[in-house]
């Protein structure tokens, strides 16, 4: 082919060139000089067909119409070569890829007088290599649910394609087959609508983990405008039921401020009564020794009757000794006066003496009978003093003893007066404790009021926030069913 004189070993180059690749000569103007079989198989030509026709036969009319086409040609022609891949076209108008070197072969004089193209068909691995950028394409349009079906003899390119294929096959199953899919999932749960689900046969685990975790979201949406519906009820019946509370400690604290203050007064009372019933029991104990003394000088008083009795008796025995003395003095001064008459003259003085006695006698008898009187009035009024007295005595017993009496029930009086003091005193503190308790209960409602509307305005904002969500059942969601008939067992 190339008609040089060779080497042995130059001989064996170029035979192994000629088996391996398609070669080709041309003029320096691109005129066909020659082709081996290599070449003419690989487009389909016979020699005859291409020798002497220019190498634009070979190629697309649009590109040999072209600058670029041209200066091609002359850079060739001034001896620059070119290794590139090139599109050409067979004898049928099919498309061929080749690897090809375009080199300027030049005389002993440097001028180029051919250029000689070697070439290998690479129709098979570019057919796999755009086949790679087409799947890679439709790869960005974020379908991976496919196979790259050309082959190629290049082991790199197939082991390139096969890899790109594995590549899909793992994301495909790990993620899915066609991640629009994921994306529109994705665009909808970010616009907070979770009712979309990626449908589809052989989805791949982040899809159905999506789908998945698209349920677990709305099934907790649903929960939660559930709770948020329920929470806003229950705080509704409790913001009642506070307000209720408020009103009856408010009253309650009310009615034990002025309980406290009655009680205070009682307390008060009860203190005053329970001194004036000590002042009582030291009056009775007063009462009592007086009552005491009394008596005494009663029991004085009778000894005393009893002693005037005794001395009136003994008066009244005296007399009736000088009743009878007058009695005898009267009687023997009427013998002196019989004898004095008996005498005669000389007995008149006799007589008028015995006359003088007889009138002593008479006025001695008399006085002795007026202070007999005198004595039994006496003795009479002894009596009557010493029954009286008697009398004073009995009453000064029954007084002790009312007198005991009524100290006893004093002593209880004040035991229980203390007592009730006490308890009054331990109510009192229970009230105020109770009253103290009120006000902080009062207060703790106030605050609770506060906490229930707080709460209310958080389930209304859990119940907006999930009404601003779109999921399955959203409209369909009901409050909780709230038992507000249970009775608190006391």
């Amino acid at each position: 082919m190339f008609n040089f004189t060779k080497t042995e070993e130059e001989a064996g180059r170029l035979n192994a060139m000629e088996q391996n690749f398609a070669i080709i000569s041309f003029k320096p103007d691109g005129t066909i000089l020659h082709a081996n079989d290599n070449f003419l198989n690989a487009l389909g030509y016979k020699l005859s067909e291409v020798v002497g026709n220019h190498h634009r036969m070979f190629c697309n009319k649009t590109y040999t119409n072209t600058k670029e086409y041209s200066e091609f040609w002359n850079n060739l022609a001034n001896g620059i070569s070119l290794i590139d891949e090139f599109e050409r076209f067979r004898k049928d108008g099919s498309s061929i890829w080749i690897q090809a070197s375009y080199t300027p072969v030049r005389n002993k004089n440097g001028t180029v007088t051919r250029v000689v193209k070697f070439a290998q068909d690479i129709t098979d691995s570019k057919k796999v290599i755009e086949a790679v950028k087409k799947a890679i394409d439709l790869a960005k349009a974020g379908i991976l649910k496919q196979t790259i079906k050309e082959t190629t003899q290049n082991q790199g390119i197939e082991e390139l394609k096969n890899g790109v294929n594995e590549l899909f096959e793992i994301v495909s199953n790990k993620v899915d087959g066609n991640l629009n899919k994921i994306s529109d999932a994705l665009s909808s749960y970010q616009k907070l609508d979770f009712r979309h689900r990626i449908s589809g046969n052989d989805l791949g685990e982040v899809a159905i983990g999506l789908n998945n975790l698209a349920n677990v979201v709305n099934e907790m949406l649903v929960e939660n405008k559930t709770n948020g519906l329920t929470l806003d009820e229950s705080s509704n019946i409790l913001l009642a039921n506070v307000d209720k509370l408020n009103i009856s400690s408010n009253e309650a604290a009310a009615s034990l401020e002025e309980t406290a203050a009655a009680l205070e007064q009682i307390t008060s009372n009860i203190r005053n009564n329970t001194e004036n019933i000590q002042k009582m029991a030291s009056y009775s104990n007063s009462v009592t020794k007086s009552a005491n003394d009394g008596e005494k000088l009663a029991n004085q008083t009778t000894v005393a009757m009893e002693e005037i009795n005794i001395q009136v008796n003994s008066i009244n025995e005296a007399i009736t000794v000088i009743d009878q003395i007058a009695f005898q003095t009267n009687i023997l001064s009427l013998n002196a006066a019989v004898e004095a008459a008996t005498a005669g003259e000389a007995g008149k003085g006799f007589a008028v003496v015995a006359q003088e006695v007889r009138n002593l006698a008479s006025r001695s008898a008399e006085a002795a009978k007026e202070i007999k009187t005198i004595v039994e009035n006496a003795t009479k009024k002894a009596n009557d003093g010493k029954e009286i007295a008697s009398h004073m005595i009995e009453g000064y017993i029954e007084l002790n003893q009312n007198i005991t009496n009524t100290i006893n029930l004093i002593q209880d009086i004040q035991m229980s007066s203390k007592e009730q003091l006490m308890g009054i005193e331990q109510i009192n503190d229970a009230v105020n404790s109770l009253d103290q308790q009120t006000q902080q209960n009062a207060m703790i409602a106030s605050q609770t009021h506060d906490v229930a509307v707080l709460t209310d305005e958080i389930a209304k904002l859990v119940v907006s926030n999930a009404n601003d969500k779109e999921f399955i059942g959203k409209d369909e969601v009901k409050a909780k069913n709230i038992n507000t008939n249970k009775k608190g067992r006391f």
